[in-house]
C-alpha cells in the first residue's frame, strides 16, 4: 500500500464539485422541473444542460468524502475520538443548517406552493412542531427538514458504518484497497465500477426512488455508498488515479456521446409517450456509464493538472463547507427578491449565481471572525488563526 499523502487534486475536486452543485441549483430556479420555489420565466431551455452533470455530481461529492475519511483514518485510525471528530463535524452543521438555515426555504416554498399567507414566524411554530397540513394533493412537505442538507447525514450514515467495521477488522481498509488494485487493472478501471452502477440502478431504480429522506432511500444509498466505499479504497492505491489521468480523453468523450444519447431519449419520449422496456433498461445503463467515465474524466484531469498547491486553495477548501450550508436559501432569498424587478433571465440568472457564491464567500469571512459559531457551519474552532490541513 502506498504512504497516504497530500493529494491536491482531490481538494481541487472537492472545491470544483461543490461550485458545481451551487450553480445546478441556481440552474433549478429556471428549469420546469420541481423545486421550492420556480421563476416566473421557467423552462426547458436550461435542462440539457443540467443533464450533463446530474449523473454524477453528488456521486463524485461521495467518492472524494469516502476519500478524505480514509485519509483521516490513516493518520488516527478507528478510534473514539475519531469518530466523535467527524460527528461534531457533520452533525453540528446539520442541526443548525435545519434549525436557523433551511426555514427560510420551506417557508417561501409553501407561500408559493399552496398559498400560505401567515407570517414568518408563524410559520417556524408549524416547522418545529412538525406541521403535515402542507400539501398538493399527496404531495406534503415533511416539517422539519434537511432540503439541501441530506448530503450530511448520508455521509455521517457511511462514515459510521466504516468507522463499526473499522473497529471489528482494522486491516479492512487494506483489503479493500488490494482488492481494488486487483479487479481495476486493465479494462476493470471502466468496466468493473460501471457495471455496479448499472447493475445498482436496474434492480433498484423503479423499486426506490429518490427520497433523500435517509431510511427509504434504497437506491441512492446503493449508488452512494459504493461510490463513498470506492473512494476509501482508491484513495489508498493513488496509481490508480493516474491510470485515471491517462484516460482522461476517452473517459470525456465517452461521457460526452452518452449525454448526447441521454438528451435524444428525453426529447424523444416522455410520460405521455413511454419508450418501449427495453430501451428504458438501456437508457439506465447508458446513464450509469455517463456516470462513471465522468467521474474518470474529472478525476483524471485534476490528477494531471491540479495535484499542485496553490495559495487559493486552502482559503476556499475551508470555505467549501459554510457555502454549502449556506447557499441555498441565498438563492431562494435572492431570488424571491429579484422577482420585483422583473429583469430578464440572461441578467437575472447571472446575478443570482453572483449572490449565490458571494453570498457563501461573505458569510464564510464573517464566520472566520466568531469561532464559537464556526463548528455549527463545519469549520475548525479557531479557523482566523491557521488554514485548513486536510480534506473533509
Amino acid at each position: 500500500m502506498s504512504d497516504p499523502r497530500r493529494l491536491y487534486f482531490l481538494d481541487w475536486a472537492r472545491i470544483g464539485a461543490f461550485a458545481l452543485l451551487i450553480a445546478y441549483h441556481v440552474g433549478m430556479y429556471y428549469v420546469s422541473w420541481d423545486w421550492h420555489v420556480k421563476s416566473p420565466n421557467a423552462s426547458a431551455a436550461l435542462e440539457p444542460l443540467m443533464r450533463l452533470s446530474e449523473p454524477w455530481r453528488m456521486g463524485l461529492l461521495f467518492l472524494v468524502s469516502g476519500a478524505a475519511t480514509s485519509l483521516l483514518l490513516a493518520r488516527g485510525g478507528a478510534s473514539r475520538s475519531f469518530m466523535r471528530a467527524r460527528s461534531s463535524r457533520l452533525l453540528l452543521p446539520l442541526l443548525a443548517g435545519m434549525a436557523i438555515v433551511v426555514p427560510p426555504q420551506a417557508y417561501f416554498e409553501v407561500i408559493d406552493k399552496v398559498g400560505y399567507a401567515g407570517s414568518y414566524l408563524d410559520f417556524l411554530s408549524l416547522y418545529f412542531s412538525g406541521y403535515g397540513g402542507f400539501c398538493r394533493g399527496n404531495d406534503c412537505l415533511v416539517l422539519p427538514t434537511w432540503n439541501h442538507l441530506w448530503f450530511l447525514p448520508y455521509l455521517f450514515f457511511y462514515t459510521l458504518l466504516l468507522w463499526a467495521v473499522l473497529r471489528r477488522w482494522p486491516e479492512a481498509i487494506d483489503g479493500l484497497a488490494a482488492m481494488l488494485a486487483r479487479r481495476l487493472a486493465g479494462a476493470g478501471l471502466w468496466l468493473a465500477p460501471l457495471a455496479v452502477l448499472a447493475v445498482l440502478r436496474l434492480l433498484l431504480l423503479s423499486r426506490f426512488e429518490s427520497t433523500h429522506a435517509l431510511i427509504d432511500d434504497w437506491h441512492n444509498h446503493a449508488v452512494y455508498g459504493f461510490l463513498f466505499l470506492l473512494g476509501v479504497g482508491l484513495v489508498r492505491e493513488p496509481a490508480l488515479f493516474n491510470r485515471m489521468a491517462d484516460r482522461r480523453w476517452f473517459a470525456l468523450l465517452t461521457a460526452l456521446s452518452c449525454w448526447g444519447l441521454l438528451l435524444w431519449y428525453h426529447a424523444a419520449f416522455s410520460e405521455s409517450a413511454p419508450p418501449p422496456h427495453w430501451l428504458r433498461l438501456l437508457q439506465r445503463v447508458v446513464y450509469a456509464t455517463l456516470q462513471w467515465t465522468a467521474i474518470i474524466a474529472v478525476l483524471g484531469f485534476a490528477r494531471r493538472h491540479l495535484d499542485v498547491d496553490h495559495r487559493w486553495r486552502a482559503p476556499l477548501n475551508e470555505a467549501v463547507f459554510p457555502c454549502y450550508i449556506l447557499h441555498q436559501t441565498l438563492i431562494v432569498l435572492a431570488a424571491v427578491g429579484l422577482r420585483g424587478l422583473q429583469l430578464p433571465v440572461l441578467l437575472e440568472a447571472p446575478l443570482l449565481l453572483a449572490l449565490a457564491f458571494g453570498g457563501g464567500l461573505l458569510g464564510w469571512r464573517l464566520l472566520r471572525h466568531v469561532p464559537a459559531l464556526q463548528p455549527w457551519f463545519g469549520m475548525a474552532a479557531g479557523a482566523r488563526d491557521r488554514l485548513p490541513s486536510q480534506p473533509d
